[in-house]
């Protein structure tokens, strides 16, 4: 399978979770994926939650809901572990969608809300760290 070239920075839409041009971090020293999110309650086997924060520009407040996910243990940048719930959802990046595993995750300390690793990034895509928004400037044309 033919490999497209990414950049570091990009932006891509969430269809399933009705986001647009959210700002998207390539990250290869990361395993998984994660997305900003709050709000997050699970009570008998349904998981509840809001995506992105007040603060964002592209903040709906809509609340998802989920009875498919799972519990994931994940260690962060500083060496600690921790527990964060895991859903599939879909990502539409180079005009393409595709499955993409997200740990949601507090990211509002962040510059950018996702973060895309390696588990998604793994026989798709090369990462040029030269390049940034290459998927956003073809959509743009």
């Amino acid at each position: 399978m033919e490999k497209t070239v990414i950049g570091r920075f990009d932006k891509a839409d969430f269809p399933a979770l009705h986001l647009n041009d959210i700002a998207i971090k390539i990250d290869t020293g990361a395993y998984t994926s994660s997305i900003h999110c709050e709000n997050i309650v699970e009570k008998d086997g349904i998981l509840e939650c809001t995506f992105l924060d007040e603060e964002h520009p592209l903040y709906n407040g809509k609340k998802f809901t989920f009875t498919d996910y799972d519990i994931v243990f994940v260690r962060s940048s500083n060496g600690i572990i921790q527990k964060r719930y895991q859903v599939i959802s879909t990502i539409k990046i180079f005009n393409k969608v595709y499955k993409i595993s997200l740990s949601l995750s507090s990211r509002q300390e962040m510059r950018f809300p996702v973060l895309i690793g390696r588990k998604f990034l793994t026989k798709k895509f090369i990462v040029d760290t030269e390049l940034t928004d290459v998927s956003y400037n073809l959509k743009q044309k």
